[in-house]
């Protein structure tokens, strides 16, 4: 017999169905061993010698692969094609040589598609196990455990509140809080368009004025409301004729197919999917046959899967919407490995699969594969300029000559371009006079750049080449799971937690959390997974250098370690006031000096003169109106900042208002909240009124006594009509209850690999559960219900259903009365 070994059941029941008989194959459900949590599972004096520990949970599928393979005469490894696949592999053949019950003939095989054919193609070709990257698997694990289980006790000890760092992890954070920094600093500049508004031939247009008498200009040359009448009066009082026409033809090649991390990040802007949900999804279309394997860098597809996309280009939108010859890519991303094919389907013919987000993915998947190998789009660009003796006004528009791949898919963006190209143009001529409609004159701000949103930061990490696409779901989750970061409308916002592990990494370990060094890190892990480099040679020249460095930073007080940070934090905690005023001055007892301090439950800032002065306020909060848990504090116009049992709250006359932990709160903000509830207007169905305010449990809306959550305090001043309505609509549904659970599961995690059944995430009345319909099992408390995997679902199930139905409770039997007492 032949054992064949995989990672899936999903996987085994689909590879076993495909062999026949003589092969038996079973799944190891993931990995089924890895570094225990405990100080020594690497030993750097030891020639980093590692100590490996099966998971606990692993138990039962290790000894099902054992007790076959000593039944077999042949081992065949399946795993999927890439390091951890070929690492999944290694641990399975190394647990097996310890039981003695590794089979003779072993084989490694891959495939890059679940298909009858590729799986027989690739066991007629089996190889070796690649030792060049089980290596890479080695180092990479290795330094993760040495960063983490080095940096972490030391942020425990020096830094209160922290939590844990990580390799990768630290970095990403650090754009997140780069980012957020840039923000802050942002100055907003006021600025003026003019525009006025034609019509020709029955078509309205718009053109912008780009010159005032003689003088050209830019986007800032009107920067106040007077120069902007002044210049908005000069074109309503002046007749306009095109001076200049001028027309360019241009052509768009479609994207490549997708790779790991354009298709996070295409899944997040036109899907709304996290990273993890993504690549969740993938797993499971890639297991079921439908699309190849989803963690890839490579952008080429195989000659036959390029024939049978253009024929289905063919004969879904003609001939003349294909290329003359096949389209082949390269990866413009730094150190991509083109190891594999891009991620494409299977089967082109097949135009849907499955249903809800796993047809919704697969569609997208289908698309971009098919666009990949469709024509170019040929459009015109014309750009018209209109002028008179005084000013000059232009207008642009754009044409789409013939549609090509644009007929099927055009990626998307993180930012919207501000241009008008995609406005439609009137067909004008030199000399011609279009009507005058009117002339507006526009105020606009200049926006500070946008935070990262997941497609966005993947970008981005990919651009500096850290990380690999199969470690950005993980790194992102890893994030959100340690409360580092939070996400608002999609968008990462640093936790006052992440902000200060940023600040200690960049101010003691600058090297280690620094763009270009670990950059350089994973050109060194892919110069291990080609057998470039001595993974050994890579972990003795790290160790050397942040061994000592750790140990340096380990012999610091804490006090020292603050202080270090006061001054490090210093222009963000006590920026420059404008006016000459000293920004560490203490709002309460007024000659004090306020400065950096570390507590229980973390950093704090707080007043030089304590304990006569108990002013303190958050790290994150800045300015004199932080919360403070000493002395009141006059935030003007009669309004006090104060802090009483349940936190900070301002106070003006006899009315209160909390203030929530996303907020800093200053005058104005005060102001706002002391204003609540406030009116968003009347309900376009009932006539009453839909109000806003912050409550016990958080921002809210409410109408007619219901309730509709909102997820931060701006959206209680920022939700208008449309998006109020809606969201009370969706709460009255079912989408924003809290109690009793959501009717709809918060996750489809496929079938059960025996019963068949299928296996949803739900929420319960006591939390989280997985369910097959008919037996229910609570998830762990630290268990994230939005990441449960199927493998885990089905492990859950199984144990609990091996328990059997809860035994009832018995009855306490019953008291026997008391003997009569007896009279004296």
């Amino acid at each position: 017999m032949k054992l064949v070994v995989v990672e899936s059941p999903a996987k085994a029941k689909t590879i076993e169905k495909y062999l026949g008989p003589g092969h038996k194959v079973l799944a190891s459900y993931g990995h089924v061993r890895d570094l225990p949590p405990k100080d020594g599972s690497v030993n750097p004096d030891e020639g980093f010698a590692m100590e490996w520990a099966t998971y606990g949970d692993k138990a039962k599928q290790v000894k099902a692969i054992a007790d076959a393979a000593k039944a077999s005469d042949t081992l065949i490894l399946a795993t999927d094609p890439d390091r951890e696949g070929e690492a999944i592999s290694w641990h399975v053949q190394e647990l097996l040589k310890k039981r003695r019950a590794l089979p003779m003939d072993v084989r490694r095989v891959t495939f890059n598609a679940i298909t009858k054919s590729a799986v027989l193609d690739a066991m007629a070709s089996p190889r070796e196990l690649d030792n060049d990257l089980i290596d890479a698997y080695r180092a990479r694990r290795a330094l993760d455990y040495l960063v983490g289980f080095t940096l972490s006790p030391i942020l425990w000890r020096k830094l209160p509140g922290a939590k844990s760092a990580g390799r990768v992890q630290s970095v990403a954070l650090r754009l997140i809080v780069d980012r957020e920094a840039e923000i802050e600093r942002f100055t907003a500049q006021e600025y003026w368009t003019v525009t006025a508004r034609f019509a020709a031939t029955g078509q309205e247009f718009s053109a912008r004025l780009v010159e005032l008498d003689g003088k050209k200009l830019d986007k800032l040359s009107l920067g106040d409301k007077g120069s902007a009448t002044e210049a908005k009066k000069a074109v309503e009082a002046g007749h306009f004729a095109v001076a200049s026409v001028e027309t360019k033809p241009f052509t768009r090649n479609p994207p490549p197919p997708f790779t790991t991390s354009t298709l996070q990040q295409e899944a997040a802007r036109k899907l709304g999917f996290a990273a993890s949900h993504t690549m969740r999804v993938a797993q499971q279309l890639y297991e079921d046959g439908l699309i190849t394997y989803m963690r890839t860098d490579g952008v080429q597809m195989a000659g036959e899967a390029i024939s049978a996309a253009r024929k289905a280009v063919a004969d879904r939108f003609g001939a003349a919407h294909l290329p003359d010859k096949p389209r082949q890519y390269t990866s413009k991303a730094k150190n991509a490995q083109e190891a594999h094919e891009a991620i494409r389907p299977t089967d082109f013919a097949r135009e849907r699969a499955g249903s809800g987000d796993h047809a919704r993915l697969y569609e997208l998947v289908l698309n971009r594969a098919l666009a990949s190998q469709m024509a170019a789009a040929r459009l015109e660009r014309t750009t018209v300029e209109l002028a008179n003796d005084r000013a000059r006004l232009r207008a642009t528009g754009q044409v789409t000559l013939f549609p090509g791949f644009l007929a099927l898919y055009e990626e998307g963006r993180d930012e919207k371009a501000e241009d008008e190209d995609g406005a439609k143009m009137p067909h004008l001529a030199k000399g011609d006079r279009p009507d005058k409609l009117g002339v507006d004159a526009v105020q606009s701000f200049t926006q500070p750049p946008p935070r990262y949103s997941e497609a966005s930061l993947v970008k981005r990490l990919e651009e500096l080449g850290i990380g690999r696409p199969s470690t950005y779901a993980a790194t992102l989750q890893t994030l959100k799971d340690r409360e580092y970061v939070r996400l608002e409308k999609q968008r990462f916002i640093p936790e006052e937690s992440g902000r200060l592990v940023t600040a200690f990494l960049e101010r003691f370990f600058e090297k280690y959390v620094s763009y270009d060094y670990t950059a350089e890190l994973e050109d060194e892990l892919d110069d291990v997974s080609g057998g470039r480099l001595d993974w050994l040679k890579l972990l003795e020249s790290f160790w050397r250098d942040f061994k000592p460095k750790a140990g340096e930073v380990m012999e610091q007080k804490p006090s020292e370690v603050t202080a270090s940070l006061d001054e490090f934090l210093s222009p963000w905690l006590f920026p420059d006031k404008g006016d000459g005023s000293d920004p560490r001055l203490c709002p309460a007892c007024g000659n004090g000096r306020l400065a950096l301090r570390g507590g229980k439950f973390g950093a704090f800032v707080a007043c030089s003169n304590y304990p006569e002065c108990k002013f303190t306020r958050k790290f994150g909060q800045g300015g004199d109106a932080a919360a403070s848990s000493g002395e009141p504090a006059d935030l003007g116009e009669g309004i006090m900042l104060k802090s009483g049992r349940f936190g900070p709250y301002v106070e003006q006359g006899e009315k209160r208002a909390s203030i929530p932990k996303d907020v800093s709160v200053d005058l104005d903000w005060a102001k706002r909240l002391l204003s609540l509830p406030r009116e968003i207007g009347t309900h376009p169905e009932t006539g009453e009124m839909i109000t806003a305010s912050i409550g016990r449990y958080g921002p809210y809306l409410q109408h007619q006594g219901k309730y509709a959550r909102l997820a931060s305090t701006a959206e209680v001043f920022e939700t208008g009509m449309n998006a109020a309505v809606a969201k009370l609509a969706d709460a009255a549904s079912g989408g924003g209850r809290a109690r009793g659970g959501s009717r709809e599961p918060l996750a489809v995690l496929g079938n059960h690999p025996e019963s068949a059944k299928e296996l949803k995430v739900m929420e319960g009345r006591f939390g989280p559960y997985v369910t097959d319909g008919t037996t229910h099992a609570t998830l762990p408390k630290a268990a994230d219900p939005k990441a449960v995997t199927l493998d885990e679902a089905v492990a859950l199930i199984d144990a609990k259903a091996a328990k059997g139905p809860a035994k009832g409770k018995k009855k306490a039997p019953a008291r026997k009365k008391a003997a009569p007492k007896k009279e004296k």
